[in-house]
This record gives C-alpha cells, sequence and structure tokens, in this order.
C-alpha cells in the first residue's frame, strides 16, 4: 500500500459553491476601484479595478450592436495580455460563452475550431492573426484585436461599429460614467461559460464544457488554500487558453484584489529572473521544470560541495545553510514570496526533497482541464511530498479496482468536473461510469489522510516546459504520412520529444541505411512545420523491429521510452 502519513490535513468540507466568482470580482472593484488591477509587463497597457470595469461594460454596448445574444459562443486567440483578461471577462459577465484557443495552435486548426464551437465572434491576438488571417473563419462576424479591440475583419453582411458609434451607445446607458456603487456582474452558475480546447485535433476535437458552478468553486478552493491581501502582486506566465493558467493565475488572484502582471512574450529565463525581480509577487504558479532548472543551474553546485552534503542535516550549521539557501531562492523570485505552487507533472524527488528540507513554500496540485482544473491540493505547510494534495472542497475522490498495492484508476466527482465534450457525445459518454463519476485515465492511490499519489498515466499527455498540453498521437498522425514512414511513436526523453519510427518495410528494402536516415531528416523538417513549437520533434530515431502490439493492434506505449 502507500506510505501513510499520520499528520494533520485541512478537512475543505463538502458545501455548496459559496458565489459565482463575478460576485467577488464585483466586491473587489467596489472595494479597490483605483487600485490597479492588470498589467502587460514591460509596457503601457494597464487597467484600474475601476477600468476594467468601464472596458468590460463598453464591449458589452459592442456585443450588444452586434446582436450577441446570452449564451452565443466568443472565441480568444492570444498571447497573455490585459486586453486577453478584459475580454474574457467582458463575454463571461455578458452571460456569452468564451471559447478559449492556444495560441500555438496551427492556423488550419484554429480556423477548425472555430467552426466545432460555433463562434460568433473572434478576438485575436496579433502573433495568432498573422497566418490565421489567411485561414476561413466559419460563421464569425467578425475578428477583433486584443491590441485596441479594434475589427480586423468583418464578415459581409456584418455592420461593424465605429468608434463613435460604439461611443454613443456606452453614453446612453451610461451618460453619468460609471462608479464603483454601478458594477453588478453576474450570471447563471449552472450555464455552460467556458469552452476549453484540449487540443488542436482537427479530427474530433475535444471542447471540455465547464459551468460557472466549476470555475467559481476553482476561484473559492483557490481563496481558501492561498489566501492574499488585497494589492498583492504576481507574474503571470503560463498560457491564458490553459485551465492551470486562467484560474490560477488570473481568475483566483484577480478575485482577491491581486493586480496580475501578464508576459506577453515568450517567457525566457532572463525575462522571467527580471519580471520576478521588479514585481516581487507573493505567488508563483508553475510547472515543475522551471524549478527543476533553477536547481540544477543554482542550487546544484553548491549542494554537491561535500562540506554542505556533510553538514546539511546537522542540528545548528545545517539550520543555518538551510535557512540560507532558502533565502537565496525566495530572492531569485523577488524576495516576497508566500507560495510556490506546481502543477501538470511530477517533480523531480531530488528537487522536491531539496524544497521540504529549506521549507521552501512549495505545494504541487493535482487537476485536468475537465475539472476546470483542480482536483486535489494543499497548502504548502500540509503539502506530503510525492503527492498531489488532498481532494479540494466539493469534490470527491475514489480509486476504481485497486490491485494490492492499493493502486487503480483515479475517479472523481464533484462541483468542478466538466458537463461535458462539446458536441462530442461518444467522448463523453466513455469518460464518465453509469453511476456518474469521471474517469481521470490516471493510476494511483490514497493514504489515510487522502492524500492523493499518482502512480502512472494511462493518458499519453506530455507536459511542455512552459505547460502546454503535447499529444504525441496528433504528432504521430501527421509524421505517419510522411515517406518511408510505417508507423510511429513519440517520446519525451531528458526533455526533448524524440519520434521512434519503423520505417515502410517496402520502402525500406529499397533504400540503404544512409538512405534511409537522410529521408528520415527530411520527415523531420516537414514534420515540424506542421505542428506548433511547443510540441517539436528534435529527432528520429529508425527501429529496427515492429512496435509490439496489443490485441487490439495499437501499440504497448509503456514498454517505449
Amino acid at each position: 500500500m502507500c506510505d501513510f502519513f499520520c499528520t494533520f490535513a485541512p478537512d475543505f468540507g463538502k458545501i455548496e459553491m459559496e458565489k459565482h466568482y463575478l460576485e467577488y470580482l464585483n466586491s473587489v472593484m467596489k472595494r479597490q476601484w483605483d487600485d490597479e488591477a492588470l498589467s502587460d509587463y514591460g509596457e503601457a497597457k494597464a487597467y484600474t479595478f475601476g477600468g476594467l470595469a468601464q472596458e468590460m461594460l463598453r464591449l458589452h454596448e459592442l456585443f450588444k450592436l452586434l446582436g450577441i445574444k446570452k449564451g452565443d459562443k466568443i472565441a480568444l486567440a492570444g498571447r497573455n495580455c490585459a486586453n486577453w483578461a478584459v475580454a474574457y471577462l467582458a463575454i463571461a459577465s455578458y452571460e456569452a460563452v468564451v471559447v478559449s484557443i492556444l495560441q500555438d495552435f496551427k492556423a488550419e486548426d484554429i480556423s477548425h475550431l472555430l467552426a466545432h464551437s460555433d463562434s460568433k465572434l473572434l478576438f485575436v491576438g496579433p502573433y495568432v492573426w498573422h497566418e490565421l488571417q489567411h485561414q476561413p473563419l466559419a460563421e464569425v462576424q467578425a475578428a477583433v484585436s486584443l491590441v485596441d479591440f479594434s475589427p480586423l475583419k468583418v464578415a459581409e453582411g456584418v455592420a461593424f461599429p465605429t468608434e463613435q458609434e460604439l461611443d454613443e451607445a456606452y453614453s446612453k446607458h451610461y451618460p453619468q460614467g460609471i462608479e464603483p456603487e454601478d458594477i453588478h456582474f453576474t450570471a447563471d452558475a449552472d450555464a455552460m461559460c467556458l469552452i476549453n480546447y484540449t487540443s488542436g485535433s482537427t479530427g474530433s476535437p475535444k471542447g471540455v464544457m465547464l459551468n460557472g458552478r466549476s470555475l467559481s468553486n476553482n476561484v473559492e478552493v483557490g481563496h481558501q488554500i492561498l489566501p492574499v491581501e488585497p494589492g498583492q502582486r504576481l507574474v503571470s506566465m503560463l498560457p491564458l487558453a490553459h485551465m492551470f493558467g486562467q484560474v490560477c493565475e488570473f481568475l483566483y488572484p484577480l478575485t482577491c484584489g491581486t493586480h496580475i502582471y501578464f508576459l506577453t512574450k515568450s517567457p525566457t529565463p532572463s525575462i522571467l529572473l527580471k519580471a520576478m525581480q521588479e514585481v516581487q509577487p507573493y505567488l508563483v504558479v508553475t510547472v515543475p521544470l522551471v524549478i527543476e532548472k533553477i536547481h540544477k543551474k543554482s542550487l546544484d553546485p553548491m549542494l554537491s560541495k561535500k562540506v554542505i552534503r556533510a553538514f546539511w542535516y546537522t542540528p545548528i550549521v545545517g539550520q543555518i545553510i538551510r535557512a540560507r539557501v532558502k533565502s537565496a531562492l525566495k530572492n531569485a523570485f523577488g524576495g516576497k514570496l508566500r507560495y510556490f505552487i506546481c502543477g501538470g507533472a511530477a517533480m523531480n524527488p531530488i528537487v522536491e526533497k531539496c524544497l521540504m528540507d529549506i521549507h521552501f513554500p512549495l505545494s504541487i496540485g493535482y487537476g485536468m482541464t475537465e475539472c476546470g482544473p483542480l482536483i486535489g491540493g494543499n497548502p504548502p505547510k500540509y503539502f506530503k511530498a510525492r503527492s498531489g494534495g488532498v481532494p479540494v472542497k466539493n469534490m470527491e475522490v475514489k480509486i476504481d479496482n485497486p490491485n494490492n498495492s492499493g493502486v487503480g484508476e483515479i475517479l472523481v466527482k464533484g462541483e468542478n468536473v466538466m458537463m461535458g465534450y462539446y458536441k462530442n457525445e461518444e467522448a463523453t459518454k466513455a469518460v464518465f461510469t453509469e453511476d456518474g463519476w469521471m474517469r481521470t485515465g490516471d493510476l494511483g492511490c490514497m493514504d489515510k489522510r487522502q492524500n492523493i499519489f499518482i502512480k502512472g498515466r494511462n493518458k499519453t499527455m506530455i507536459l511542455g516546459a512552459s505547460g502546454q498540453n503535447i499529444y504525441p498521437e496528433e504528432i504521430e498522425d501527421k509524421l505517419n504520412n510522411q515517406t518511408g514512414v510505417g508507423e510511429s511513436l513519440v517520446v519525451e526523453r531528458e526533455g526533448k520529444l524524440v519520434a521512434l519510427v519503423f520505417p515502410d518495410e517496402t520502402l525500406a528494402k529499397r533504400m540503404t541505411l544512409e538512405e534511409l536516415q537522410k529521408q528520415m531528416r527530411e520527415n523531420l523538417q516537414r514534420l515540424n512545420k506542421l505542428i506548433p513549437g511547443y510540441s517539436q520533434v528534435s529527432d528520429i530515431e529508425i527501429k529496427q523491429e515492429p512496435f509490439e502490439k496489443t490485441p487490439k493492434k495499437s501499440i504497448k506505449r509503456f514498454l517505449y521510452k
């Protein structure tokens, strides 16, 4: 069985969601009207909470003039920025449905998802629009720039309002402007408010449908586990189109009164370090790879010294050494760090142990898009090594058909669980049991204190360096269409993707090994032009024997690394 750890863990209880996250936002806006709320790091774009409310209401007027109705779908595709957050909140408070699409999806895939989601409007960033403008936009009435909310492309027969018309409509409803007491954003908690696409596949895309109850419960979990004082600051680095970043770096902190700085460019180590020093965040939300890189670069050289190792656990000298290591690490993140939250993948056990030895404010949660995203979590003081926390408020977790070691598939039920996959009944039915539990596809066990331990994955998703979900099947589908490829399997090795290929036997017989290797190098170049930058394949390895198969003729993935 899993190791039992007899320590106190907080009881999150099973109570109903307290209130919609927009109600928390109303309270924050009224209390912190003139305080800074959203900023683009290193740029002039910024909003106070009052300015955010005003821009949300102005976008409501745009929606009305375009005939957008409650429940209509509005897509968002662009890099993190303040205007992405403004558009999101405007859509949600209008009671339309946000369709969040990852900016790194290929243009043709985004075009397909716009059609699949029935989106009537698109807010799009310049990085995405550069390629997307050449693609069909299905029934989208207009593409609106995330730079300044101006129209980029308007469908034939659609009258997109001018700035003057929009100003007049806004002034008609708010002739004296708006004051804090005018803010009453609300929405039906049980209505669908978000479709989040877990991939850009053009085959059978999975659009996770979440309602306001799921998002609001997730936000309340954040309030409970990571309490924060109004006016504290945070750097948003994870993609907002992913639920991890969307809830933990945007909705939860903003509804606490946090000032969020968005990294509008790819967060290189130098940009990230500079931002941390200047912003001095109270919270860092990231994937394990970030802290593992810092550990390897900054801590390993020091911790590998014999004298440090010798005194690491001694009562007095060891305490001094560990305290200095902790201080140095916290200073690297700006010096005011209270919480360091990791998710998306298991952390290197050596790094995790080091962080726990120095009492770093670490907690590793467990979640998935289908739960918006939280399933398990714990405040840092209650975090148990190698776990994903305990089930969060209003969520139940059980282990299905456990083996002799207590390991089985993790099933979940509760407020956070999705409504289903948009226009994909087959996939929805497959993921739910007859009695309403959702299959996570993860293998794990739980201890006496309900700590969840992930032991493996039924699913094949790979977590990218910046938190992106990489689905190897999508890469394999494209690779299998290349010359000379019989079948393929994409694996992760030391943070890089490698494609294992068993060549087409007919072609392989006509080629020398050198010619075959050349062909695979050419295939690799073509493949990487067809897939997003975060899922680039570094190498192709030729297999001499066919992959071992299951009775269903699918490759036994667990045999290959």
